[in-house]
Formats: structure tokens, sequence, C-alpha cells
């Protein structure tokens, strides 16, 4: 199991910092992370969430940590592809694997805000159609050639798309996963599978079968959960600090999220799955809850490790920490990330 770690740059209110020390303390855990040997740094695409994520352009943040960083790779998504022309997104991708000198990996998605959506033109009904253009077009650019495509869509004649990647034949590719029919589309596509934090980790698992099953690739595929987590050698304390940073983290999301399940946009008709969940959850969010759901990670190493192996045990491969979930002081998370890249990570791997 590898572990890579999940930024959303958020800023509750409750942390009292600035957007600027927002930033730069993200980019200093990032850059310790480089030193403690994580895998991935990935950074999410948000807009309009005021506290919850200023993770806008999450493309400069990565350019910027990749000349702080040596090892750790960057992860840029996932990338909302119906919200941008997939020729900037190839571009983007590109400047970013050379910045890095090839350390990139590029996860699509379909995003799910229905106010992203609307500010920026685009049909959530027809989304899932623009994302497979989209990436039919990204992986053309990497064949270093000019791109002839012509869809719904978009259309291209013989356009250069440059610069190119340094990684061949391409840098890894992955998608969101979210809607059960997304996990067996991630597989035909022969594309690592990013799971989210939005339901119960029950349902994720049983989509993660869907997966494995719809696997056909030449490679073995690749399985990455994200969840909130809180790791310290006083389990109090940890309790402590998760009660208010993951609960606060959960509360945020599922503003954004509910409106969708409650008013079934097109093509997101599968959210309904969630339905019994969300109505616990209208009864109040907490760290109870969450533990129980699987949502969350919480205590001492040893407790971590214990609650970590049944993601390992489902086929999980690449675990996304939320190391905080954005809900915690700087100090704190870069004592959880400590903690877990020598007492965690070893065992885990072992």
């Amino acid at each position: 199991m590898q572990f890579d770690l999940f930024y959303e740059i958020a800023n509750p209110a409750f942390l009292e910092r600035s957007e600027t020390d927002a930033f730069a303390q993200s980019l200093d855990e990032l850059t310790l992370a480089d030193e403690l040997n994580y895998r991935c740094a990935w950074l999410v695409e948000h807009h309009f969430m005021r506290e919850y994520s200023h993770s806008s352009k999450p493309d400069l943040f990565l350019a910027a940590l990749s000349q702080r960083t040596k090892r750790i790779r960057l992860g840029f998504g996932i990338i909302p592809m119906p919200l941008h022309h997939p020729v900037h997104v190839a571009e983007r991708v590109a400047t970013l694997d050379i910045l890095s000198r090839g350390r990139l990996d590029v996860g699509i998605g379909r995003g799910f805000s229905p106010p992203e959506f609307k500010v920026f033109g685009r049909d959530m009904a027809s989304s899932r159609a623009a994302v497979t253009e989209g990436l039919q077009i990204l992986r053309a650019s990497f064949n270093r050639q000019p791109v002839t495509f012509m869809g719904e869509h978009y259309q291209l004649d013989n356009i250069d798309i440059l610069p190119h990647t340094v990684q061949t034949p391409h840098p890894p590719l992955w998608s969101a996963a979210v809607s059960p029919d997304s996990f067996s589309w991630a597989a035909e596509q022969q594309l690592g599978m990013l799971a989210g934090p939005f339901k119960p980790w029950v349902m994720n698992k049983q989509d993660i079968k869907s997966y494995l099953k719809a696997w056909n690739g030449t490679e073995p595929p690749r399985i990455g959960m994200t969840v909130g987590i809180v790791c310290l050698k006083d389990r109090e304390r940890a309790k402590h600090v998760a009660k208010q940073a993951l609960t606060w983290f959960y509360h945020e999301l599922y503003k954004t999220t509910l409106p969708v399940l409650e008013k079934l946009y097109p093509s997101y008709e599968h959210f309904h799955e969630l339905g019994r969940f969300r109505e616990v959850m209208r009864l109040g969010i907490n760290l109870t809850l969450l533990e129980t759901f699987g949502m969350a990670v919480v205590g001492t190493p040893e407790d971590c490790v214990k609650q970590l192996r049944k993601f390992q045990a489902a086929g999980v491969t690449h675990m996304l920490l939320a190391v905080g979930a954005g809900g915690a002081h700087t100090e704190v998370v870069q004592e959880s990330l400590r903690c877990i890249a020598e007492e965690v990570i070893p065992v885990m791997q072992d």
C-alpha cells in the first residue's frame, strides 16, 4: 500500500489564519512530506467554497511545490474536465510534468458542484460525454503529433498541442469515482480509480469490487481511497483534534453534495444510493458516526494501522490521507505527518 496526501487548502474560520498563511502552511507541510517520503501530494480543484477549499488553481500551487521538493509526486486532480477545454488541460499537464521533472500524476472527473457548472456555463447532464471526449484528446496529446478530433463537444483540426510531457508514454492517469457506473467506467478506460469521502466505506467497498471485476488493463489496477485522519501518540488528544477538524470537514463537504443528492441532477441519478446515509447525516455529523461508517481514521499509530488494514484487505493500493482534513493547526498536522511516516507506514508496508 502506498501513502499519498490529499489537500483542499481549507481555511475554516476557527483556525484564525489568513488566506496567505493557509497557502504557506500547506506548502510547508508538503515540503515536510517530501522529506518524510510520502508518495504523492494531491490537490483538488474547487470553486466558490469560502472555508472548505481555496484550491481553485491547483496547477499553480503544484508548480510552486515542484520547486521546493525533490521526490514527492504531484497529484493534479481531480481536474473537472467539463469545466475546461481539453487543450488547456493537456497544456497544463505537460507544463507541470516538465517543471516537476516527471513527477506528475493526473486525475480527471466530472465534478459534483452545481454552482460550478452554472457559473462556467456547462451542462451537468452531458458531463460524462464531455469527460470521455476530453480524455481522448488528452491521450492524443501524449503522442507528440498534431491532434485531429471531431466530437460532439470538441473539434480539433491538426492542432499541435505543446509542450510535451517528460514521462513516457504519459503521466499515470486516474479518474474520480463516486457513482457506481463511474467505477466501471474508470476500469474500462484503464484508469486508476480515486474514491472520495462522499459515502460510507461499505458502499465504496462494494464499488471497488465492481471496479476490479471490470478491470481489463495490462497493468495491475490502482485503487485510491481518500480518508480524513488524525494520528497522534496520545489517543485522547487525537480524538479531541478530530472531533472539531473532521466534523467540520464533512459538514462542509455535505453542504455541496446534499443538494445534488436531493435534486438528482440528470446523469447523477446513482447518487440516490446515498439516501439511507443522507438521512443519518441529517441527524448531525459527529466523530463517532464518521468512525462507524469508515470515513475517518483517528487515534494512536496502532489504532490507525488497525483501521487502515480494512482498506488494504479490500484491495486499496493508495491511501490519500487528508491529515487533519484542513481543520487542524499546522503544528498538529506536521506532528501527525511525522507520526504516520514513522510508525504507521513502515508497519503497513512491511
